[in-house]
């Protein structure tokens, strides 16, 4: 998705040359962008932002992506958002190491649609079930600064995508994650996967021999759920076996790699739930 000059108020980037992209380590789709290009070869210039203090909703920033979400990659002055058409556009200007196969093209940028349908999903399981966010993830002060900043268009009309993402937030600090909502959309995602393992009884990867685009954005859900305790061996021992033979391959897992202090209060938050009797096992009923 490549916007248009009127949605971009930082106007400074238009002239920038290279391949650019504001990412953060621990997002899910800046990861899934880095190992595109990690495997491509492709040369870029890092431009990080820190989610949990705010950066993707800076003045600078919303000015380049009014969505406020990242990655977003700048590429001779071209702004594009969104991680998969990210992807799938890195594939078609870089064509060494062939990600997204012209011949499965249609049917991989289909499943893709439904692997970011599942977005907001990931995030509500991963906001109860990683390391704590507190009551109100985003503060209100944050969450105005959002509404007011940027052009708030994308392709020269109002994004429906900003209030969505506004919604969540709101409804996170106002209700939290409550059972329902994690209910929900962990049975969305056992159903995902459970097509997963179809695409996975006569090949190696989902698409057939070679690695694709949607194998790297499903290895980086599955590494997420995983982290949260979703038990995928158990519920999925066809998918768990392809899962870990790319998660530990250098390019992936150079990417997923987490600090010893996050992986220590990710461990205390699942004891906490353990004696709680509130793991996403036991919530979900899995």
């Amino acid at each position: 998705m490549r916007l248009i000059e009127n949605d971009i108020l930082t106007k400074d980037v238009l002239d920038w040359k290279g391949m650019h992209l504001f990412h953060f380590m621990a997002s899910s789709c800046s990861q899934k962008t880095r190992i595109c290009l990690n495997l491509k070869n492709i040369d870029w210039t890092s431009h990080h932002l820190d989610l949990g203090k705010g950066d993707n909703y800076s003045e600078y920033y919303l000015g380049i992506n009014p969505r406020g979400l990242v990655p977003t990659l700048i590429h001779d002055g071209e702004v594009h958002i969104e991680s998969n058409d990210i992807i799938v556009l890195l594939d078609e200007r870089f064509p060494e190491r062939k990600l997204v196969p012209q011949i499965q093209k249609d049917k991989i940028v289909d499943l893709l649609r439904h692997e970011d349908d599942l977005h907001l999903d990931l995030r509500t399981l991963t906001f109860r079930y990683t390391h704590p966010r507190g009551k109100e993830p985003r503060s209100k002060e944050t969450l105005q600064n959002y509404r007011n900043r940027g052009s708030g268009q994308v392709g020269g009309e109002i994004d429906e995508a900003k209030e969505r993402e506004l919604k969540f937030w709101e409804t996170a600090a106002d209700v939290g994650i409550t059972d329902d909502a994690i209910r929900i959309s962990t049975n969305k995602f056992r159903a995902a996967i459970d097509e997963l393992n179809d695409l996975l009884t006569d090949n190696k990867n989902l698409m057939g021999e070679e690695i694709t685009v949607l194998d790297i954005a499903w290895v980086i859900y599955l590494n997420r759920l995983v982290r949260c305790g979703y038990p995928l061996e158990r519920l999925h021992p066809r998918v768990n076996t392809w899962f870990n033979s790319l998660r530990m391959l250098p390019e992936f897992n150079n990417e997923l790699v987490v600090p010893p202090e996050v992986q220590k209060a990710v461990d205390q938050n699942h004891e906490r739930q353990r004696l709680d009797g509130t793991t996403l096992v036991e919530v979900a009923g899995l």
